[in-house]
């Protein structure tokens, strides 16, 4: 039970410092846009800039805080399954298979802990036991019969990853790019209803937008 305790407040821990460098982030970024911007912008010019640096700057300084936040998240996972150590290989053949299987638990370690982008509420996807990681690094979780979440790592045009999701069926239906809980919801009831389940241009869009404005933060960070 203190084991368990603990761990929970591992996960509370980790979420609120997650919050706090948004909000500190977004604090400081709106300081320093209305403070330094001309005096001779007008007050509604001032008000908007200000808005936009806080935006960018709460968005940066949580990306920066998740290099160590995701792998905290990674191990408070592994510590929540208390995997046995593995015996050194005696063969080249045992050595590839351990590091094979080491290989498929990776990926699904990190799927389920870059889940937390899309899953804040239940952390329904955070359950590291029902993803299933491949040798490739990507990593599939059963959402229900035929439809599947399928992750893997993107790389922008400055060279960094980033996690990427999609929804999959086995009806050859079209990858539906999901960043949020509510697009899985909605993909399952419209499938549940026997209704066309196909992106909508707004979600292509949003999607579109999401990757251009992360490729321009990545960029702001490569530069800094």
């Amino acid at each position: 039970m203190k084991r368990t305790t603990l761990l929970a407040l591992a996960d509370a821990t980790t979420e609120a410092v997650d919050i706090a460098t948004m909000l500190i982030g977004g604090a400081l970024g709106a300081w320093a846009g209305y403070t330094y911007y001309p005096e001779t912008w007008s007050g509604d010019w001032r008000l908007a800039a200000t808005g936009a640096i806080a935006v960018i700057a709460a968005v940066a300084i949580n990306d920066l805080a998740d290099l160590i936040l995701s792998p905290v998240r990674r191990l408070l996972i592994q510590a929540r399954r208390g995997r046995p150590h593995s015996q050194a290989p005696a063969t080249l053949d045992e050595g590839l298979a351990q590091v094979a299987a080491a290989t498929e638990n990776d990926a699904a370690s990190r799927a389920a802990s870059a889940s937390w982008r899309i899953d804040q509420g239940d952390q329904l996807l955070r359950d590291e036991d029902r993803w299933r990681g491949y040798e490739d690094g990507e990593a599939s979780f059963f959402l229900a019969p035929g439809v599947w979440l399928h992750y893997r790592s993107q790389q922008n045009k400055y060279g960094n990853t980033k996690p990427c999701f999609t929804l999959l069926t086995g009806e050859g239906d079209q990858p539906v790019p999901i960043t949020g809980m509510e697009q899985i919801r909605h993909q399952l009831a419209a499938r549940a209803a026997g209704l066309p389940a196909a992106p909508s241009a707004a979600d292509t869009e949003d999607h579109d937008q999401d990757d251009l404005l992360d490729d321009d933060l990545t960029g702001l960070h490569a530069t800094a």
